[in-house]
């Protein structure tokens, strides 16, 4: 290890989620590299601050910050950088930099939170999945269906935060949050729906009626070559609509 960091100037660290290893392998770590390398965690479940903790001072834990991809990290853009409570601000900007320059989309998340932001935009669109599951409102294929053909192909181009703004009109987002918002949180069920064995056999046998067989190889090589026509075809509408946004003047 010390041969591959001695001379890093950003390390990030993809091991176990288990706090006690990632304390000694963060001081580990601090005591290869230069007093400036930033060293980033890619968890989602560990915050920032519980790994700084374990850390000796020597080890200067302001230098750390949780810097999570999106699987497959590869393909996917998004990284999420969060501090802990140790956290210099000059760590963060550098951070933020670094991934950048790296073509990522770096999304700076406030605060420390279970999951930080996508993880958690995520669980609670499964928990909706369960609910609509537990009231045979529709199969797991369909679902997915409802999800890769609507709003999914909408929410690859602008968020949702966004699309509501569009979903006004001329009125926009203070029309939506005048008329709509109500509404829509009238929707929640009374009570999370409960995970019973049931339930929990009827997502696993619809998600794998609808894998039909297919090997997780072959799924998986159909998931990254969309993923890559998808992102070509995003980097082209991110370039449009930067020119729209700022015009050049003839």
């Amino acid at each position: 290890m010390a041969e591959v960091l001695v001379d890093a100037d950003f390390v990030q660290e993809n091991g176990p989620e288990k706090l006690d290893f990632k304390r000694r392998l963060f001081n580990d770590m601090a005591n290869i590299v230069r007093p400036t390398t930033i060293i980033a965690t890619s968890s989602s479940g560990l915050t920032c601050s519980s790994i700084q903790l374990g850390m000796d001072k020597s080890s200067r834990p302001e230098r750390c910050v949780v810097g999570h991809p999106f699987n497959p990290p590869h393909l996917i853009p998004l990284v999420e950088v969060v501090a802990g409570e140790q956290t210099s601000s000059e760590t963060i900007s550098t951070t933020m930099e670094f991934y950048e320059k790296m073509g990522k989309k770096a999304v700076h998340v406030k605060k420390e939170v279970v999951g930080h932001v996508a993880n958690r935009l995520q669980a609670a669109l499964m928990r909706e999945v369960m609910y609509l599951l537990q009231e045979d409102v529709a199969g797991v294929e369909d679902i997915d269906k409802a999800m890769s053909y609507g709003p999914g192909l909408r929410w690859g181009v602008m968020g949702p935060n966004m699309l509501m703004h569009l979903g006004g009109g001329e009125g926009g987002i203070e029309y939506m949050a005048d008329h709509l918002l109500g509404p829509l949180m009238s929707w929640y069920a009374p009570e999370d729906p409960q995970v019973t064995a049931e339930l929990r056999q009827k997502w696993v046998s619809g998600t794998r009626q609808a894998v039909d067989d297919r090997a997780y190889r072959q799924l998986a090589k159909q998931r990254d070559e969309e993923l890559v026509r998808l992102l070509n075809v995003r980097k082209e509408w991110d370039s449009y609509a930067e020119t729209s946004k700022n015009p050049v003047a003839e």
